[in-house]
């Protein structure tokens, strides 16, 4: 399957892809703000599944969160600043993207946005979906981590069985 030559109707579809993960991400947060005190845990599938209301001031699943650093938090607001801008431009420059790719990169978009956007307004992002199986444990993510595990998994799939 080619790529085709995409459209107006296209980038406007992912656009719209990308703003509803980045307000969806944004209420959810915010509910989990106003409901649940922060550490506390609300379980809903015993042994698999929690809400708990927490902070990650580092990277991706909590990556360099305890580093004391004062420029820990500049810096990964440049980086993401700066991966989003090359998402943007590819989604906007790249005259031939395959569908999948497109929404891959806009669900992308979307999270990253939203978990910049948390980073620059509060100096963190919340987190609080909580995966598990006994005592094993996934890092505790959000909505945005998800939609961009998500999108990354579309392009994989993309560059491996589609070219």
């Amino acid at each position: 399957m080619a790529a085709i030559r995409v459209s107006r109707f296209s980038r406007l579809l992912w656009g719209i892809t990308a703003l509803v993960v980045f307000a969806a991400d944004q209420v959810t947060k915010a509910l989990v703000v106003r409901s649940i005190p922060e550490h506390t845990t609300v379980r809903l599938l015993p042994h698999f599944f929690n809400l708990i209301h927490t902070s990650n001031a580092g990277a991706a699943f909590g990556l360099f969160s305890d580093s004391p650093a004062p420029w820990k938090t500049v810096l990964l607001i440049v980086i993401s600043g700066a991966l989003l801008a090359l998402v943007i431009a590819i989604i906007w420059r790249n005259q031939h993207l395959r569908w999948g790719t497109g929404m891959g990169l806009a669900l992308i978009l979307g999270g990253a946005l939203s978990n910049l956007f948390d980073r620059i307004r509060l100096g963190r992002v919340v987190d609080f979906l909580d995966v598990y199986y006994r005592s094993y444990h996934w890092p505790t993510f959000n909505l945005a981590d998800s939609a961009i595990v998500l999108g990354a998994g579309m392009l994989v799939v993309q560059l491996l069985f589609l070219e």
